[in-house]
């Protein structure tokens, strides 16, 4: 009992002392630590000043300017899109005056788009690279389009690549089986035939109620022919 009783008063001796050193630190330290507090809340108090009264009147003030560049690209006005019509700002020009912004961030695309019908398709990756977004739909059609351009450049290996990668971001049934489809065809030009297999099989099995699921069966039978198989 007597041995019990020695070992909790070591244990209680030795917090006291852990705690004593503690104090000992903060005592030594306490300049630094208050200056490293200070600095922090600085910065925290800046960051919010900056998103409040600096960020936010410009996403106001670029989306104001995007929906006229976002009508002409509708209008396929490709030109007045990218660079604007002088009362109003192009997707080049939201990008370099509001670049922060998400509106910004979203210019990327379009700008991407527009280069891509326009056959600027270094310029159109570039964009599209830049350009980030969690949405379901847009974020594999912006990684698609870039297996387009690599496509028409005449990369297609990069091509295949980047079809798959937008197939399996954010998977569903609307975009996921058309670049599976598009990666397919891409294997097949260059004579992977088993890769084309494969992902034409994934189209059947994983997408059946797709638009590209009706015609895929053909382009099964069409690779296993070519590759030998029945």
């Amino acid at each position: 009992m007597a041995k019990k009783i020695d070992n909790t008063e070591e244990k209680i001796h030795r917090v006291e002392e852990a705690l004593s050193r503690s104090e000992q630190f903060f005592e030594i330290h306490q300049k630094k630590i208050f200056i490293v507090l200070a600095v922090i809340l600085v910065i925290v108090g800046g960051y919010m000043g900056f998103k409040k009264f600096y960020l936010a009147p410009k996403e106001v003030e670029a989306e104001k300017q995007m929906w006229v560049a976002q009508r002409y690209f509708a209008q396929d006005s490709l030109d007045l899109a990218i660079n604007g019509d002088g009362n109003y700002l192009g997707f080049a020009s939201i990008i370099d005056e509001y670049g922060m912004t998400q509106s910004a961030n979203l210019a990327h695309y379009y700008l991407g788009v527009c280069y891509l019908k326009k056959g600027q398709f270094d310029k159109a990756i570039e964009n599209l690279e830049k350009f980030s977004s969690d949405d379901q739909i847009v974020g594999p059609m912006a990684t698609g389009a870039i297996g387009d351009c690599n496509m028409e450049l005449g990369k297609t290996d990069k091509a295949a690549e980047f079809y798959v990668k937008a197939a399996d971001q954010n998977k569903n049934n609307f975009s996921t089986p058309v670049f599976l489809m598009k990666a397919g065809w891409a294997y097949e030009e260059l004579a992977n035939y088993d890769k084309a297999i494969t992902v034409y099989e994934r189209i059947k099995k994983e997408h059946p109620r797709s638009f590209e699921a009706r015609e895929v069966e053909k382009y099964i039978a069409r690779a296993k022919g070519l590759s030998g198989k029945k």
